[in-house]
């Protein structure tokens, strides 16, 4: 057992869309859930015969009032055999599992003047809890749920009816022809708004190049993004650590990180999601081209391929050796 871990089993499953569940998760007999905040994530230890030992995370749905008797997840099923795949397939009422504690790279202002929540597809997840959060605490919000079709977004009628008028669905059609309006959308908001946004890497890449452009200060938009899941021509590959000498099998399924933290090397590292800058490390050989998903390197930093994030970027090659 993984002594940062604890011990939970789910509790119930409800399907939310075609694609999207949500599981319930309660601890383990004696065994605790921590209290959250609004744009926490948890992180789920698993293992399955095709994966091997695996992590993911998902954002916690809700406000810190489940925080302490049950915890809500939404899975996304993707196309692609990956670890959301797996879950859809085996998680059940009683399946235990190992989770870590809460954490928060996402955290909502409590003293913020005025709150412009955006959310696309799955990138609700947070944002609902935020939601959640403004309402309760009366505060001046505005809500937009963009994504293609309205039978493919999760909560979408808790998140409508919770929002009110304050509320705006947003479809863009199955071919993505009509996307939201970034800009207009940002431009139309006070100097005291604050913008909170999580879906698809695109998107909360365009509001954060439309504030930009309208002379917003960087940290007036907030965001989390699901854009780091894996590729079709993910390959497995090893990693040598020249330090140590030690050589580490990655699958193509599992990042570099979760392949040296399982093999009990200690590594820095925080959001495992290529923003923080705490994972990487020195590049000293690959035989083949580095796939960047982070956004914490730079472009040039890119170019040079003398480094990567270990927490999503990887190699089509068969050997990496690093600097450690």
């Amino acid at each position: 057992m993984n002594p940062t871990t604890i011990a939970a089993q789910v509790a119930g499953v409800r399907e939310l869309t075609p694609r999207v569940r949500e599981y319930q998760l309660v601890a383990a007999p004696g065994q605790a859930l921590a209290r959250y905040d609004p744009g926490a994530h948890i992180a789920l230890h698993l293992t399955s015969p095709e994966l091997g030992a695996f992590v993911r995370h998902y954002s916690l749905v809700g406000g810190p009032a489940d925080g302490v008797a049950c915890y809500r997840i939404a899975v996304q099923r993707e196309d692609r055999a990956q670890g959301s795949d797996f879950i859809h397939r085996t998680f059940a009422q009683g399946t235990r599992l190992q989770i870590s504690a809460p954490r928060n790279n996402f955290l909502l202002g409590r003293n913020d003047a005025r709150s412009l929540l955006i959310a696309g597809g799955i990138g609700i997840t947070p944002i609902y809890a935020m939601l959640a959060s403004v309402v309760r605490r009366n505060k001046d919000f505005a809500f937009v749920y963009s994504g293609r079709t309205a039978e493919q977004l999760a909560y979408r009628d808790e998140a409508m009816q919770l929002a009110g008028a304050r509320g705006r669905l947003h479809l863009s059609g199955e071919d993505g022809a009509n996307l939201l309006d970034l800009r207009a959308l940002l431009a139309a908001q006070g100097p005291d708004t604050t913008a909170y946004v999580c879906g698809p890497a695109g998107m909360v890449q365009a509001t954060h190049q439309a504030a930009a452009t309208l002379g917003w200060e960087p940290g007036r938009v907030r965001s989390e993004f699901f854009g780091v899941a894996g590729s079709p021509h993910d390959v497995a590959f090893e990693v040598h650590l020249a330090k140590s000498g030690r050589c580490i099998s990655v699958g193509r399924n599992s990042s570099i990180l979760e392949a040296l933290t399982a093999a009990g090397v200690e590594l820095l590292y925080d959001c495992r999601r290529g923003e923080c800058g705490l994972c990487p490390l020195t590049v000293l050989a690959a035989d083949g081209p580095i796939e960047h998903r982070d956004r914490y390197l730079s472009a040039e930093e890119r170019a040079a391929g003398n480094t990567l994030c270990l927490c999503v970027s990887r190699i089509q090659g068969q050997s990496l050796t690093l600097d450690a």
